[in-house]
């Protein structure tokens, strides 16, 4: 693969808000470029080899640009069938032998996706192996489009609206009944999220970070966890998750302190206070603060030490807490006591962590100067999409 080529993710929502599955691409891609698909397959085919089966998407879906001629190849046939969707031009299927190829996928067990389709033109005959319609929320005739579409009355075919650019157009498109929304609304703020106070669970985590920072003693922590008996077990099912990739179970937290130590455990604290939020809840927002903070906390290994690369992690998690809570980022480190690096790092994406963070959130979005984030940290295109990968097959394992 290319070394300057950099791997960008994109969810795909459900009306909930909840991650149906995630789009792979290159930062700037050349959607016509059959090598450039080949290389992009070719990479997620052997991330995908070196991990537990289906590990990389868990119950989500996999999205990857997938040029006829590539397809022909079976240059996609190491990844899990059921979860992966082929995204083809329409124009590409003008021939019989192109429509044959995508029917004999779809019988293996592949989905597939038309783009730059559109309803007054395509071939209905196509339409019988086709599991997803892709329609850009920018057409002026998006509307016209979706009623189109409809009018073929195929329950097994999903209509998806792309481009998605805000909550604004997301609510939308879901009044008009879709059910699929992929592009970059979720990162972009959402009118009316605003909360006033942090909720009951929010404030206990808060104080037993506070603790944990402290060293209290273990059973001081138990006395307070014993309140919320729900996030006690949420604790102790994180903490027992395969992502942390202990050899025993953890029965309590005693038994979690004394194997693990207090710094793990500020770590899975900063990931439930990221997951304990009810206002303005948004299941895509928690999944990407916690692939953001394990993305992180990969691209700061070797290069820092290991407590500071951990403190990666809580910083990636909160780095999404003021969309999560509500209120802006300088009322969030109001309320919890941070170290100034880990501030540094929120407010400005700057002083030792700020780099890194500043870095997986740049996979977020095609339009970020991903390489010379990487460049100065010199860290290789390799290095960032191995981690990426990484840290969205980790997030699988917590169940979220």
């Amino acid at each position: 693969m290319q070394e300057e080529k950099f791997i960008v993710r994109e969810p795909l929502l459900n009306p909930q808000e909840g991650v149906l599955g995630y789009e792979l691409g290159w930062q700037h891609p050349d959607d016509s470029s059959e090598d450039e698909a080949h290389a992009l397959a070719d990479f997620v085919v052997k991330q995908v080899s070196g991990m537990e089966t289906e590990a990389l998407l868990g119950e989500h879906l996999l999205f990857l640009a997938a040029p006829v001629e590539l397809v022909k190849t079976n240059a996609f046939s190491g990844l899990p069938k059921k979860r992966t969707v082929l995204a083809v031009r329409a124009p590409e299927l003008a021939d019989a032998d192109a429509v044959t190829v995508l029917k004999t996928c779809g019988a293996q067990g592949y989905r597939i996706s038309l783009r730059e389709a559109h309803p007054a033109t395509i071939d209905q005959s196509l339409l019988s192996f086709v599991t997803h319609v892709e329609i850009s929320a920018a057409a002026s005739d998006f509307a016209d489009q979706v009623r189109q579409w409809r009018a073929f009355d195929l329950p097994s075919m999903q209509l998806v609206a792309r481009d998605v650019g805000d909550w604004t157009q997301f609510d939308l498109c879901a009044s008009m009944g879709l059910q699929s929304f992929a592009g970059t609304m979720h990162l972009a703020p959402r009118a009316g999220s605003r909360a006033k106070e942090l909720n009951p669970a929010q404030t206990m985590i808060l104080q037993l970070m506070d603790m944990v920072k402290k060293g209290a003693d273990v059973r001081q922590l138990e006395s307070v966890l014993k309140h919320d008996a729900a996030i006690s077990y949420k604790l102790l099912r994180y903490i027992n998750s395969a992502g942390f990739g202990l050899g025993c179970e953890i029965q309590s937290l005693k038994h979690a302190v004394t194997l693990l130590g207090y710094s793990p455990l500020y770590r899975w604290l900063a990931l439930l206070m990221a997951t304990a939020t009810t206002t303005g809840y948004s299941p895509v927002l928690m999944q990407t603060a916690v692939i953001r903070g394990r993305f992180a906390e990969l691209l700061g290994q070797g290069y820092l030490p290991k407590s500071e690369a951990e403190n990666l992690f809580v910083v990636g998690m909160f780095s999404l807490l003021d969309r999560l809570l509500g209120i802006p980022m300088e009322e969030v480190l109001e309320k919890v006591q941070l170290s100034g690096a880990v501030s540094e790092a929120l407010l400005a994406r700057e002083g030792i962590y700020g780099p890194f963070i500043a870095l997986a959130e740049a996979c977020e979005s095609k339009t970020s100067d991903i390489e010379s984030m990487a460049g100065a940290l010199c860290i290789s295109a390799l290095q960032v999409n191995q981690s990426h990968l990484s840290a969205l097959a980790w997030a699988q394992t917590l169940h979220l």
